[in-house]
């Protein structure tokens, strides 16, 4: 055994102690590929997520390694829908067609390594490792060793931050994402922060099923809960793949809306609503729900969460089935700011 060899595998360890370490995707990720440029050497890397969008697979970074930078989609607020085609990348596709853990191309002198990340016969996530020259086997299993640890835990993640109902991301997952993309939210430093209804924002909704309780009553709670499901399936259609939906409680769901106009986001908002007006359930026949939106300021997260449900109970006490913005209602006189609003925002980052 050579000298480097002990060292090696040391160097190893600290990076499956690291890589185990976090309870973040993004970390995760950054984490992951720190350990493979570190043990391997390589040029570049990027993790890359598969996504669904205007009808097409569409390709995009999520955390990448340039110029010896951390880049993560998160921190950059990169919340459009826009991403390469998956056909830009045949190497990728091959790979995937293949049902193969990895693939190796030459791409302009260089040796382009594809690694999928297999789930539940699925690929969401892939990483893509540029080298100058061919990896040796004894390399290339190293590798695959990390990525299993990475893989199984990465599989623990998103276990750990789904509702085991609906499937959808659960209330502890909003706290933490929702006060991070807050706190960013605030650390932007803008000359006028007012919203033009022309400027993109970031949006945060609440959706109350009208009702709810009542549907339990009537039909049995394997009844309410054949709604929960069918109605966070019908969110999951209306939104994009960019955009986080969250069970928050009971029969209440809170959207982020990532990078839209006001008009744009009412539009998507109304839509949503009408999907759910529109579907039959079945035994209980029409459901319908209310929704409140605000934008996310610079604000706290407890604060955008109170606007949003102020207008939450501003539609639900107004007739229900309806989408009601917090700022105009504000402008209309209509709700006073701190006014009415439920007790989960006042538990929220509190519990």
């Amino acid at each position: 055994m050579s000298n480097t060899e002990p060292l090696k595998m040391e160097s190893l360890l600290d990076h499956l102690v690291e890589i185990t370490g976090h309870r973040d995707h993004d970390l995760l990720d950054i984490s992951v590929m720190s350990a493979l440029i570190n043990m391997v050497g390589v040029a570049e890397a990027r993790v890359l997520e598969l996504f669904q969008a205007r009808g097409e697979l569409l390709v995009r970074p999520r955390v990448w390694i340039a110029n010896g930078k951390v880049y993560t989609i998160e921190n950059e607020m990169l919340a459009s829908d826009t991403g390469e085609p998956i056909v830009a990348y045949p190497g990728l596709v091959a790979c995937i067609a293949q049902r193969k853990n990895r693939f190796e191309e030459m791409r302009e002198q260089q040796h382009a390594l594809w690694i999928p990340i297999w789930q539940n016969d699925k690929v969401s996530t892939c990483l893509e490792i540029v080298h100058d020259k061919p990896f040796p086997m004894h390399t290339l299993q190293v590798m695959e060793g990390i990525l299993s640890v990475y893989r199984n835990y990465q599989s623990l993640l998103e276990y750990s931050e789904r509702d085991s109902l609906t499937g959808l991301l659960n209330r502890k997952t909003f706290d933490e994402r929702f006060a991070r993309l807050a706190s960013a939210k605030f650390a932007e430093h803008k000359e006028d922060d007012r919203r033009r209804s022309d400027d993109k924002s970031q949006w945060l909704a609440v959706v109350d099923i009208d009702h709810f309780k009542r549907v339990n009553d009537v039909f049995g709670h394997l009844y309410g809960d054949e709604v929960l499901i069918l109605v966070a399936n019908i969110l999951r259609a209306s939104f994009r793949s960019q955009d986080r939906i969250f069970r928050f409680g009971g029969e209440e769901f809170v959207i982020l809306l990532r990078a839209t106009t006001l008009k744009d986001a009412r539009m998507v908002f109304e839509r949503f609503r009408q999907n759910v007006e529109k579907h039959t359930f079945p035994q209980v026949g029409q459901v319908t729900v209310s929704l409140g939106f605000a934008a996310i300021t610079q604000e706290t997260p407890v604060v955008i969460l109170g606007h949003a449900d102020q207008a939450l109970y501003h539609a639900k006490d107004h007739g229900r089935n309806q989408v009601c913005h917090y700022d105009e209602l504000v402008e209309q006189g209509l709700i006073q700011v701190g006014g009415k609003q439920s007790e989960s925002v006042e538990e929220l980052f509190f519990d």
